[in-house]
Order: structure tokens, then sequence, then C-alpha cells
């Protein structure tokens, strides 16, 4: 907003009468070190969770993918690779090094959403029981296909998935990794054989930069934040079921062709409509 625009007597951000203005919140610090360490330069992130991927099964650690279920799983709490009780998505090993190296660096990267249209309809058909089940199949496969990729699974809200795509581990080619792992996602649901999918998936795909590093004080997460999160929330938000809405930024990092449908998204909190490609299996 322009200065001409607000009123003279009350500035943006400032408080009436008497009481002081709250002070800004400070932007978390970008540290060279991880930087270094989530661009691939320095570091070996990802050599040990290549390894640690092929043990089934899933749950798994969202840094590591150490496994905390099946055959690997009692050797891997021997190691002290369990879930943390503070934060059962992360094993105890890697929990510590987090709290030994908190911090975090603003890099580019890429992010995908993806959630179950129609997940409230679905629920009230098919009964409490056979939508956990349900819930819990879509966990289950979407955690598959996106270690597979070197995705790291930042999180599963409800009937949705997050996962980040961070240069340390896909490579420079981020961009394309999620593409082709939304597109797996797809298949993964049974779209694209003729029959109707047992998950209609939305999926939103977008590349910038981000935050990405620890969060929080009593219990400590690694995930991203900025506002390339949140425009890839709104893309997933748009995207109907079978469909994956890639950014036109992250389709030219991908390489997909210019002659694909395009759209021109208008996005809550956006002034300029955004232009993606509309992608399917």
């Amino acid at each position: 907003m322009g200065s001409e625009s607000r009123p003279a007597s009350t500035p943006e951000g400032a408080t009436s009468g008497n009481e002081a203005a709250a002070p800004e919140p400070a932007p978390p610090a970008s540290d060279p070190q991880w930087r270094a360490i989530l661009e691939g330069t320095a570091g070996g992130f990802g050599s040990g969770r290549r390894f640690l991927r092929l043990i089934p099964s899933s749950p798994r650690c969202k840094l590591c993918a150490a496994p905390f279920a099946g055959p690997g799983a009692p050797v891997m709490r021997m190691v002290d690779r369990g879930p943390w009780a503070k934060n059962p998505t992360i094993c105890g090993f890697c929990f510590k090094e987090l709290e030994r190296g908190r911090g975090g660096a603003e890099i580019d990267l890429t992010l995908l959403f993806a959630d179950i249209r129609g997940s409230t309809r679905l629920g009230e058909s098919m009964g409490a029981a056979s939508f956990h089940q349900l819930m819990g199949r879509f966990y289950r496969e979407m955690t598959r296909v996106l270690v597979a990729r070197d995705a790291v699974v930042d999180k599963f809200v409800g009937d949705e998935v997050v996962a980040l795509f961070i240069p340390a581990l896909t490579g420079p080619d981020h961009a394309g990794r999620a593409v082709e792992t939304a597109r797996e996602m797809l298949k993964a649901t049974g779209h694209g054989d003729g029959a109707v999918p047992w998950a209609p998936l939305g999926i939103g795909i977008h590349t910038g930069p981000a935050y990405v590093g620890t969060v929080g004080d009593t219990v400590t997460d690694f995930t991203a934040l900025g506002d390339t999160v949140n425009v890839t929330a709104r893309l997933a938000s748009a995207a109907a079921g079978g469909e994956i809405l890639v950014s036109a930024h992250a389709s030219a990092l991908a390489g997909l062709q210019p002659e694909l449908e395009t759209r021109h998204l208008t996005l809550r909190g956006r002034e300029q409509p955004l232009d993606v490609r509309v992608l399917h299996v």
C-alpha cells in the first residue's frame, strides 16, 4: 500500500492513544553453513537417507527416512533412530542434531502440496471406520512415493500432504523431481487407469525462496516458511481432482512444454495473477 493511501493520523502498524506499537518480529537469520548443507555444497545430508529409505517400512523420520515400523524398526531404536517423544515425525538422532545446530537458511527449493478433493463427502458416505482405513492408505502411499524420490515429507494435515524438494537431496532439478513425483502420486491414488480414483487428488507445485530449517522452542520441527509455501498451498486448493497445477517458474525449471494448458489464477492475498501449467497423468 502506498503512503498516499494511508490516513495521516494512524500510520500502518501504529496503535491509538499512548500505546506503544508492537515491535515487528525479527525474521529468522539465514545461516551460511545451513545454506551450504541444504544446497548440497557441504555436508552429507542425503547420503545416509538414501540407504535408510531402502529399509522397510513407513512411517519414517521426515529427515533421515529411518523406518519407525517393520523389521528395521527395532534396530533403528537401538541406534536412537526411533520416534522422538517431543515430535514423533523425527527420530531421536536427528532431533538431537537439530537441537545442537538450531537454525536454517533461505534457499530456492520446490514445494508440493496435495490434498484429497471432497474428503468431507467421502467421510460421510463411507463411515468413520472405512474413512480411517482410506486415510491410513493415503498416508502410506504418499510417504512411499515421496520418500522414494528424495522428498522431505514435511507434514500430513488431515487430508493434505506437504513435501519439500531440497537441492541437497534431489539435486539441482528439484522442480523436475517434484513434477515427476506428482504424476506418480496421481497414479498411486488410482488416476489415469480408467477407473474412479480411490482418493481424488489435487496437487500444487511452486518453486521459489523459502526459509528452511528448525522452528519452535518447546517442540522443535524442521519445515519451510515464507510466501513460496503460501502460494503452493493455494495452487493445491485451486486444483481439481486429477490435476497438477505447476507455477510458470517451476514449469520452466522442470522443462515442461510451453504449449501445455495454461491458466491465469488470481490467488487470495496476491494482486497479480499467476500463470500455471495444468498437468494430468
